[in-house]
C-alpha cells in the first residue's frame, strides 16, 4: 500500500512538473513574440539621424575654415549635442526671442558684431546664473572685471544682473580685446579663458588664429558652441525644431521710473505701482536687497510693467514726486 501511495505521489509530481514546464514555455514564447513585435515597432517608428554640417558658416564676419577636418568635426559635435538635447534647445529658442531684441541694439550701437549675442546665450542660457568662480549674470562677469568696466557691485545693487548695463560693459570689454587681437574669434576665446591665458597660448604655439590653436576643452569648444547655436536658431526647422511663434517668450514691455533717493522697502515701493515684490525683482534682478540706502545719491532706473493703455500721470511715492511716462520700447537708458 505504501508503494502505491509513493507511485501516485511521483505520478502527481510528474504531471505538475510537466504542466509548469508547459506554462513556462508558453509564457516565454509569448514574451519572445511580444519582444519581436516591440522591436519591429521600435525600428519602424524611432529614427535618429546624423546631422548635415553646413557647407559654410561664419562668426562675426570671419569665415570658419570647414575644410580643416578637426574644425568640421568640432562643429558637428556641438550641433549634435545641442540638437539632441531637445528640451534645452527649445528653451534657448524661447529665451532668445525675449532677450535678443534687448541685446542686439546695444551691440550695434557699440560697434560689436551681432553674433556676440550667441556668446551671451551660451554663457548663461539667458538666466541669472552664478558660476562656481563667482561669474554672474547673462554675460558672466567676475566682480573685479565688472567694476573695471563701470558696473556697480555691492550688497544692494549688482549691475551684472542688469541686462542693458552689463551688455554695454561687455561691449567695452570686447572692443578692447579686438584692438589687441584683431580677430573676433580670438576675442571670444579671450572672453572665456582670459586675455593672459590666451596670449600665453598664442606665444607658445606661434599662431594667430583661433582655429589653429590647441586649447583646453572648454575654450577649445567655446566658439563652436556659439556657432552651433547660431546655426540652430537660424535654421530651426532644418534641425527638426517646430516652434510656434505664440510659444516663444515675449519681451517684457516696461516703462522706467527714476529713483535718486533712499527706498526703505522695495515691497512697499512696488505696491505703490500696483505690482508685487516678485514682479519688481523679476524686472530688476540687479536690486539685491529689500531696501536701497543710496548714500551716493545715484539715479537708478526701475523697470515696471506697462499697464493696459498709455498714460501720463504725476505720482508721489514715498519721498519722490515725479511724472511717470509709459514708454512702449525697451531702449537702453
Amino acid at each position: 500500500m505504501s508503494n502505491t501511495k509513493h507511485w501516485k505521489s511521483v505520478t502527481t509530481g510528474l504531471i505538475i512538473g510537466v504542466s509548469l514546464s508547459a506554462i513556462l514555455f508558453t509564457s516565454a514564447s509569448k514574451q519572445a513574440g511580444d519582444d519581436t513585435l516591440h522591436q519591429q515597432r521600435f525600428n519602424e517608428d524611432y529614427r535618429i539621424y546624423s546631422l548635415p554640417t553646413p557647407s559654410k558658416v561664419s562668426f562675426a564676419g570671419e569665415a570658419v575654415p570647414l575644410n580643416i577636418l578637426d574644425v568640421r568635426e568640432k562643429l558637428d559635435r556641438e550641433l549634435l549635442v545641442n540638437t539632441y538635447w531637445q528640451s534645452n534647445a527649445i528653451l534657448l529658442h524661447k529665451r532668445a526671442h525675449r532677450w535678443f531684441p534687448v541685446i542686439e541694439p546695444i551691440l550695434k550701437a557699440n560697434g560689436i558684431p551681432d553674433d556676440f549675442k550667441y556668446l551671451a546665450l551660451i554663457e548663461s542660457g539667458f538666466e541669472n546664473v552664478v558660476s562656481p568662480a563667482g561669474a554672474t549674470g547673462f554675460w558672466q562677469f567676475l566682480k573685479g572685471t565688472a567694476k573695471e568696466y563701470g558696473l556697480e557691485v555691492n550688497n544692494e545693487v549688482d549691475e551684472r544682473y542688469n541686462v542693458k548695463k552689463s551688455t554695454a560693459a561687455a561691449c567695452d570689454y570686447l572692443a578692447d580685446a579686438y584692438k589687441k587681437y584683431g580677430s573676433w574669434s580670438l576675442v571670444a576665446a579671450a572672453y572665456n579663458m582670459g586675455q593672459n591665458g590666451l596670449e600665453r597660448q598664442l606665444r607658445r604655439q606661434h599662431v594667430n588664429n583661433y582655429f589653429d590653436l590647441l586649447l583646453n576643452d572648454e575654450t577649445g569648444r567655446y566658439v563652436y558652441r556659439i556657432l552651433a547655436l547660431k546655426v540652430l536658431l537660424n535654421n530651426s526647422q532644418d534641425y527638426g525644431f517646430h516652434i510656434r511663434t505664440k510659444d516663444l517668450y515675449p519681451t517684457y514691455q516696461t516703462y522706467t521710473v527714476p529713483v535718486d533717493s533712499t527706498v526703505s522697502d522695495w515691497g512697499l515701493f512696488a505696491a505703490e505701482f500696483d505690482v508685487n515684490y516678485k514682479i519688481l525683482k523679476t524686472l530688476n534682478p540687479w536690486l539685491r536687497d529689500s531696501n536701497l540706502t543710496n548714500k551716493n545719491k545715484n539715479t537708478y532706473y526701475i523697470e515696471l510693467p506697462i499697464p493696459e493703455g498709455n498714460e501720463l500721470e504725476t505720482f508721489k511715492v514715498g519721498e519722490f514726486d515725479f511724472e511717470r511716462i509709459y514708454i512702449l520700447d525697451n531702449s537702453s537708458n
